[in-house]
């Protein structure tokens, strides 16, 4: 038998019709709005049904820090919760929504892979049910009242050279970063800089993704600030008379997708803010609704734990009042090698001084997990053809010196049967007490809190803050915003704010050149290194490959 491709295997697949997943969590047709036969929304309303009581356990998925080499965080995910319905556990999958940058540009889609994958994935991978069409129209819809507003006479004294908000786009596209717009005669606007971020960096993607509900979403959009008034004052979208209007725009989008694994697993998808500019995490109505649900969750938080783990920690547990009960830390014995500068061609290759080399990376994050927010973490390592069994015993040595359990993960080829094993590590994990903390408290200053993630998280010596960066650092605390977490925007590739430093780095600090306020999501943005809220397309794009016959047939998708 040849190779399968992830969409060739996505399109054989016989996929159920939504209403019999439904019928899984006791939903009937008229609790589900149909979007064909395998998509549906489910109203968030839903969770003042009585549940009997259901307590749920909640399993995160994290990883190393990504690398050429892939570690399969998704894949493990969908094919962990694969495996414990394989042994008869109730469970739900709580994933985020991929964005079309990453589609077209380097990384591919979102939905997992081989055997491991939710579907229908060319539809979850495109334009899916159309939220962040939806999400992208509420943050232009108040870009345009925030110009028109100033258009019209400017009647709050905005002071156009203090506006922040940005249009946005979800596409990679490096020529919109930086823009002039409002050109032309005197009726085409006011002239002034401007930019683009992608979609899932907007503020209104951050807060649809923390709202409880529609009339809590209203008021985080109200609490937007789009830029400063004359006298530096913020301005906010709710004095533009903008929110109740965005918030219609997003009332059906704010209800979770339902979607099934290639098994038959009930998963929600939904929302989908980067975890390197933003925290990386599905939504909050999302993960509660499955937990009203399901007995066991298993959801992820986006890239190396660095970023989306201790995102999904410090800011959605904090804000939604949840507690995890274990984690599972994905890794590749490739990408390990990788960190131990290994070339990408040479990783088929036994090599245990270089995998000794990188294992300090996944040593770091697990740690980090244990140690930092006292959470139970299995270790999983996704299983390639290549590996070796001196390398995995390497990896079960280091890890056992934590106290961790490294459970092989063989969801890629075997979808839940490989995942047995790492699902009943899980479920020993969720039945033992954790003392789960925070990577710092919410009285600490802006500063001590930005401190507190980069020395305990990234293994820094310190933080430096730019002139500009300082400025803004007093500006937000003298406004009142110190009493916000911290959502640090970092490059993904590396524990520090450079990209090419791998493995586990020391003697090193991070720099924060820009701060922000999110005042709507209810977090502080620190933007570090070179880290920026625009991507670009590589030289050779995902888009290339990506094609459609006479049948409707989609090809290139991965």
């Amino acid at each position: 038998m040849g190779f399968k491709s992830d969409i060739e295997i996505a399109q054989e697949a016989k996929i159920q019709d939504i209403r019999e997943i439904a019928k899984k969590l006791c939903l009937g047709e008229d609790d589900i709005e149909l979007y064909g036969k395998y998509k549906a929304k489910v109203d968030y309303n839903l969770l003042k049904r009585d549940n009997g009581g259901k307590k749920s356990k909640l399993i995160l998925t994290t990883a190393i820090n990504p690398t050429p080499a892939g570690e399969g965080k998704t894949t493990t995910t969908i094919g962990v919760a694969d495996g414990l319905s394989k042994l008869g556990e109730n469970v739900l999958v709580a994933l985020r929504e991929p964005s079309l940058g990453p589609v077209f540009g380097i990384k591919g889609g979102a939905a997992g892979g081989g055997y491991a994958q939710v579907v229908p994935m060319e539809d979850i991978n495109l334009h899916f049910t159309g939220d962040f069409h939806a999400i992208g129209a509420a943050n232009n819809l108040l870009a345009a009242m925030l110009d028109n507003h100033i258009h019209q006479g400017n009647e709050l004294g905005i002071d156009s050279r203090s506006i922040t908000w940005r249009r946005c786009v979800d596409m990679n596209d490096r020529q919109l970063r930086n823009v002039v717009d409002g050109l032309g005669s005197r009726a085409d606007g006011v002239a002034r800089e401007d930019g683009f971020d992608i979609t899932v960096a907007s503020e209104v993607m951050a807060a649809f993704c923390l709202a409880s509900d529609i009339v809590d979403l209203k008021a985080r959009l109200g609490r937007i600030i789009v830029g400063y008034n004359f006298q530096g004052e913020p301005v906010t979208a709710e004095q533009l008379k903008a929110n109740g209007a965005m918030a219609a725009l997003l009332k059906d989008a704010l209800k979770p997708n339902l979607v099934q694994t290639l098994e038959g697993t009930p998963a929600f998808v939904h929302g989908g803010p980067f975890a390197n500019i933003a925290h990386g995490c599905n939504s909050v109505i999302a993960t509660r609704m499955a937990m009203h649900f399901a007995d066991y969750v298993v959801t992820e938080g986006g890239f190396g734990a660095d970023l989306g783990a201790e995102k999904f920690l410090d800011i959605k547990c904090r804000m939604a009042d949840l507690k995890p009960d274990a984690v599972i830390i994905v890794a590749t014995v490739r990408a390990l090698k990788y960190n131990g500068g290994v070339p990408k061609d040479e990783l088929n290759n036994e090599n245990l001084e270089a995998l000794e080399a990188g294992l300090p990376n996944l040593l770091k994050h697990v740690e980090n997990i244990t140690q930092v927010f006292k959470l139970p973490a299995v270790v999983a390592i996704n299983e390639f053809p290549t590996d070796t069994e001196a390398e995995i015993n390497l990896v079960r040595e280091r890890c056992k010196e934590l106290g961790v359990n490294v459970a092989l993960s063989q969801v890629w080829a075997k979808g839940g049967e490989g995942g047995i094993e790492l699902a009943k590590e899980v479920i020993r994990l969720t039945s033992e007490p954790n003392e789960f903390e925070f990577c710092y408290e919410d009285d600490l200053s802006i500063e001590d809190k930005i401190n507190a993630i980069a020395t305990k998280i990234y293994g820094a010596d310190g933080v430096d803050f730019t002139p500009q960066a300082r400025k803004e650092l007093e500006k937000l605390e003298k406004l009142g915003f110190s009493h916000m977490p911290i959502c640090m925007a970092k490059t993904q590739y590396s524990l520090t704010d450079d990209q090419t430093k791998l493995g586990r780095p020391t003697g090193f600090r991070i720099t924060v050149r820009q701060l922000t306020v999110s005042a709507g999501a209810g977090f502080i943005v620190a933007l570090t290194g070179a880290i920026m809220k625009m991507p670009g397309l590589p030289k050779v794009p995902a888009a290339e490959r990506i094609d459609v016959d006479e049948n409707g047939i989609i090809s290139g998708l991965f």
